[in-house]
């Protein structure tokens, strides 16, 4: 019978890479809290209407990337491709914005999506989100950057660079989007990739999230968003550079980054690496005033960022096993059964460890110590055991001695 594989573009994390995972989260838990920032859990799957909603009809992620299907009744669901629309939609149903001004949170999980696997890229992958609702103060803007920054500074990502732009606001948009249309008319779209060419109709400041370098040959003569902005958004882009420039954010002006999703307005942004090659992004974000209101929910400003753990991975150095406090070395079988109350009693204490489960050559079982990664080896023979004694030695400098079982939690402890 031919064994069962999984599933192209989905992984197994092993430890050797769970440990990552675990240091990532543990991070992002650790700095977004210092911003006052709370965990929120949403739902893996939800109504596919609100990601073509939030995220729009015409992106590649709706047309092209989304797992959908229909349940028994025939209602349209989705896996999540991304966390805000869903952390929006918990913001509005739970009425949270009723019980508090400003509300800060973020999110830990797998997002979905149908795109084809590459290094650093998978179907099932993980993201770290956090999102900001209830002020349109650029300091907003700068505080959930700064935090981004301060995340990947610690964790011991080097190389960084924010790419920063602002899209504009319902007010001067439109003004700049006629402006593009006609620049659009004067070239012959033929000549453009099938994505680009489908987007000069739908949603044109998309062209400028195209990769595809004859693309990009049109796009340096058309108009950008940030040559029209209105003077309230100009002054709030102003402000929020000054802000980072305070903070020390080495950051260069993008004004061709617009992002890949619909909702965004105002500040957009995108954290790089030089240290991660051609695809260089590697989190990002923006302000999305209208995407509350847009749900149904009431007027509420907001702005978050987002990335990808997988990516991140490709420039973390490598991360030890976590270590052992002890291995319970069994050499004879009649300490099996102090040998199990002992690190029962050892486990209680809050020390780590773990017990052979095999007595007989000491030689094999301090070589799996080793393997484990563990600081003292405990030797539990049949002197030990009418002593009531047991053999600590120190993996470090291979120091032995004998101690009692009381003396032991002090040496752990040490």
């Amino acid at each position: 019978m031919q064994p069962i594989k999984k599933i192209k573009g989905f992984q197994d994390i092993t430890w050797q890479d769970a440990i990552k995972y675990n240091f990532l989260e543990e991070k992002a838990r650790n700095v977004f809290s210092r911003y006052g920032f709370s965990e929120m859990r949403i739902p893996v799957l939800e109504k596919t209407e609100l990601f073509s909603r939030t995220i729009g009809d015409d992106t590649d992620i709706v047309q092209k990337e989304m797992f959908t299907f229909p349940d028994k009744k025939g209602r349209s669901l989705t896996m999540r491709p991304e966390a805000t629309a869903g952390v929006a939609r918990a913001y509005i149903e739970n009425k949270i914005y009723s019980q508090e001004r400003i509300s800060k949170f973020y999110t830990i999980g797998p997002m979905f999506r149908y795109e084809r696997p590459q290094k650093g890229r998978m179907r099932q992958f993980h993201q770290v989100n956090a999102e900001l609702f209830g002020t349109e103060s650029p300091q907003a803007d700068a505080e959930i950057i700064n935090m981004m920054w301060t995340y990947f500074t610690e964790i011991g990502i080097q190389g960084l660079n924010l790419e920063i732009n602002s899209l504009g606001c319902p007010e001067c948009r439109p003004n700049y989007k006629n402006r593009l249309q006609e620049a659009i008319a004067g070239i012959n779209t033929d000549n453009l990739c099938p994505d680009c060419k489908n987007r000069s109709h739908t949603n044109p400041m998309r062209l400028f999230d195209c990769k595809n370098p004859e693309c990009k040959q049109y796009l340096q003569n058309f108009p950008l968003p940030m040559d029209f902005l209105c003077r309230n958004c100009q002054n709030h882009f102003d402000k929020v550079l000054n802000l980072l420039s305070i903070t020390g954010i080495n950051y260069s002006i993008n004004k061709m980054l617009v992002r890949g999703l619909d909702y965004y307005q105002k500040t957009t942004f995108e954290l790089t690496s030089d240290k991660v090659g051609a695809q260089s992004a590697i989190a990002g974000g923006g302000r999305y005033d209208g995407l509350i209101q847009q749900l149904g929910g009431p007027e509420t400003p907001a702005i978050g960022f987002a990335c990808g753990l997988e990516r991140i991975m490709l420039l973390l150095q490598e991360i030890e096993r976590p270590i052992l406090d002890f291995y319970l070395v069994l050499l004879d079988e009649k300490g099996t059964e102090n040998g199990h109350r002992l690190a029962q009693r050892l486990r209680e204490q809050g020390f780590t460890g773990n017990v052979s489960y095999h007595t007989g050559s000491a030689k094999s079982q301090l070589r799996e110590a080793n393997k484990q990664n563990a600081r003292k080896c405990i030797l539990l023979g049949e002197e030990e055991l009418q002593n009531n004694t047991v053999q600590v030695k120190d993996m470090t400098d291979g120091n032995q001695k004998q101690v009692s079982e009381e003396q032991l939690c002090d040496i752990l402890q040490n």
